[in-house]
């Protein structure tokens, strides 16, 4: 488990902890280790959750599905990103979502109640965790009225020009990658994947946009902001 600390260290729960603690925090959690192969759900739609989890390694897709039975990528997530946290905080604990391992992950499974409450020992990490907790609910509140943002976007151009200079503000450069490749661009930003590669290109030609790959450079800023206008 040692050798999954660095990528703990870079999980929001695990903020103003220090590393050598660990070991004994997720003792005090009863935190489990999880294997999942690729293309295997950890749970799906309706099912009733008890645990957050954390990815150790490996990537995972959060799907969502319509009343047609069309499945949509709601978000990717990468070691150290946490899932659930939400879901189990809800007087249900039901899950909106899907979640399948996208190639063979590791997930930190951690009980809910764990977290919450005080064990006998009145670790002094808890009160810590808790407040960490509410920042990361916080985040995904960002995060969720990103995508209804999204939805109000009707242009594909638009979207595309919001979710790129998006990924530049964070990346803190014009040049930058993404970590979704064109099918689940097209499914995150719910539109045709053809329809938005004839967009991408367009932008290209334009001189608003050089991409290679998931690699993309912003050629001017300023015009593709007025897309969104």
């Amino acid at each position: 488990m040692e050798k999954y600390f660095p990528i703990l260290k870079k999980c929001v729960l695990f903020r103003g902890i220090e590393e050598a603690d660990y070991k004994h925090l997720l003792a005090c959690l009863s935190a489990q280790v999880k294997h999942y192969n690729e293309e295997e759900y950890l749970f799906f739609a309706g099912d009733r959750l008890d645990h957050i989890g954390i990815v150790l390694s490996g990537r995972l897709e959060i799907l969502k599905e319509s009343l047609a039975g069309n499945k949509h990528i709601i978000a990717i997530l990468d070691p150290s990103h946490m899932f659930a946290e939400g879901i189990v905080c809800t007087a249900t604990r039901l899950s909106p979502v899907t979640v399948q391992a996208m190639e063979p992950v590791k997930i930190l499974l951690i009980p809910y109640e764990r977290i919450i409450k005080s064990c006998g020992q009145s670790c002094s990490f808890h009160i810590g965790l808790i407040q960490n907790m509410m920042v990361i609910l916080g985040e995904k509140n960002v995060i969720l009225n990103y995508k209804l943002e999204l939805l109000t976007l009707k242009g594909m151009r638009e979207k595309l020009a919001s979710y790129l200079l998006k990924a530049s503000l964070e990346n803190g450069s014009n040049t930058f990658q993404i970590p979704l490749n064109r099918t689940e661009l097209a499914d995150f930003l719910n539109v045709s994947r053809t329809s938005m590669c004839r967009e991408l290109t367009r932008m290209k030609n334009d001189g608003l946009i050089d991409l290679y790959g998931r690699s993309f450079k912003i050629l001017d800023k300023e015009r593709l902001a007025q897309c969104l206008e």
